[in-house]
This record gives structure tokens, C-alpha cells and sequence, in this order.
């Protein structure tokens, strides 16, 4: 950044309709969070940001109410201020909806301890007007007696190499699942999951296979069964990434 003030770190909490968006990461000729993001700090930030860096990569359609993002900036709005001024250079989808100063070395990504998704799926036989891109919807009746003995199943340490693409570049497939559930809230069918972190499509792919899968398969599974075993990738649009959790020490000094 050159000579001046001394960079600072900030933590941004961000929501986000996935929708509009070509996913997180930026890339050429297509609209991206990551991309209006940038042009936002620029527009904030004059002075100088660099070291943008996010907790989650979302995928195209796929929505955040706490994705996390950190950033080292020069000058300009405090933290104190800074989701106010951020908000009024980004577009109507995408919020920030805290600021706070961040420890330094604090990367959003890195310093990660675990993430929370959500998954929410329309269960009645008519269509909504009004949770399009929201939900999955699934006019079929669901057991959800059936659902909660498959997502029974997922905590602890398992393999999920069959709820990844083949030709993941992932080298690990184990993960850590510490909760997952399913309720009803009427006529939604809500999906939670918390893990250290999640490879690619897993969540999208839990949810596929679990809605037409016996509890018996499932379990079957979880323990590193191929990908050609497992079952369908549930759309992006009802997934919304929901919560990042961090070490106490830097949440105690994020928060003061």
C-alpha cells in the first residue's frame, strides 16, 4: 500500500442474494459478490485495500445471511462506519450488515473453525411466487421421520467422497460434521449442517441423496463410497450459507 497510514484489518458480515451472482470469486466478463465487492472498496477505500479474502467460496445461486469476509485497508471509514459507507456503494443484493476490527493476521478463510449452512426445500404440490431462487421446491410428500434418521447419520468424522464432483481437486475427502438436522417449518423443510469445513457441492449433495435415498443407503454412504453411488446434487438456489465460527481469541477481540 505503500507509505501512510498504517493498514488496519477489517471483518465484514455479509448477506447476499445469490441470484444475480456468477458466485463469489471474480472472474473476467462475469458479475460476481467478490467483483461489486471490490468496487466498493475502491470507491470507500481510495486511499488503498489489498488482501480481500472470504470465508466461503459460494457458487453461482447459492445465498449468504453470514458469509465473512476480511480485508486490510488504509485510511478511510472506521469500522465503526464502515458498513454504513460499504452499503451505499454496493448494488440492492448485497449488504454488509457488520464491520468490525479485526486481530492482525486474522484471514477470513484461515482463521475459520467451522462453517453453518442451511438448505431449505418448498414441500407442498403447488409452485410459490414468491420463494423462487429461494427454495427448492418439492411437491412429492416427504417423510421427515425418514430425513431426520439420514441426517442422524452425518455427525462425527466420515468420508463424503460421494458427495463431491469426480474430479474434485480436493486431496481429503474426510470432513468433521459436529451437528445436522431437518425441521419443518410449514410447508418448508429446513436442512442445517455445521462442520470444520466442507468440500465441494457437499452440502447441494447431501441433500439430493437424502431426499431419495433409504436411511440403510445413507449410512452406506457416509462412509467414503464412490461418487457414482451417491445421489443428485440439490440447485444452488436453496442454499444459503449461514454461519463462520472463529477462535474465541479472535472473536474476543473482534467484539471488544
Amino acid at each position: 500500500m505503500g507509505e501512510g497510514p498504517a493498514a488496519r484489518v477489517l471483518r465484514l458480515t455479509i448477506e447476499y442474494d445469490g441470484g444475480g451472482f456468477h458466485g463469489w470469486a471474480r472472474q473476467p466478463g462475469q458479475r460476481t459478490v467478490e467483483g461489486v465487492l471490490r468496487e466498493a472498496l475502491d470507491t470507500i477505500y481510495p486511499r488503498g485495500w489489498d488482501d480481500l479474502a472470504v470465508a466461503g467460496r459460494t457458487d453461482t445461486g447459492v445465498h449468504a445471511t453470514g458469509q465473512v469476509a476480511s480485508v486490510n485497508v488504509t485510511a478511510g471509514a472506521p469500522a465503526s462506519k464502515a458498513a454504513e459507507a460499504l452499503n451505499t456503494a454496493l448494488p440492492p443484493d448485497v449488504s454488509v450488515l457488520a464491520a468490525d476490527d479485526a486481530p492482525e493476521g486474522f484471514h477470513a478463510r484461515f482463521s475459520a473453525t467451522g462453517r453453518s449452512y442451511r438448505y431449505i426445500v418448498l414441500n407442498r404440490p403447488a409452485r410459490s411466487a414468491l420463494d423462487v431462487g429461494r427454495s427448492l421446491w418439492w411437491p412429492r410428500a416427504l417423510d421427515l421421520d425418514r430425513l431426520q434418521v439420514c441426517a442422524a447419520f452425518l455427525p462425527g468424522e466420515h468420508e463424503f467422497t460421494a458427495f463431491t464432483p469426480a474430479d474434485s481437486q480436493h486431496e481429503v475427502f474426510v470432513r468433521i460434521v459436529r451437528d445436522a438436522a431437518w425441521e419443518r417449518h410449514g410447508d418448508h423443510l429446513h436442512f442445517t449442517v455445521s462442520a470444520d469445513s466442507f468440500l465441494r457441492h457437499m452440502v447441494r449433495t447431501l441433500v439430493g441423496t437424502m431426499l431419495q435415498s433409504s436411511p440403510e443407503r445413507f449410512a452406506h454412504l457416509v462412509e467414503g463410497r464412490p461418487r457414482l453411488e451417491g445421489g443428485a446434487t440439490a440447485p444452488p438456489w436453496g442454499l444459503y450459507l449461514e454461519h463462520v465460527e472463529y477462535a474465541v481469541a479472535d472473536v474476543d477481540t473482534i467484539e471488544g
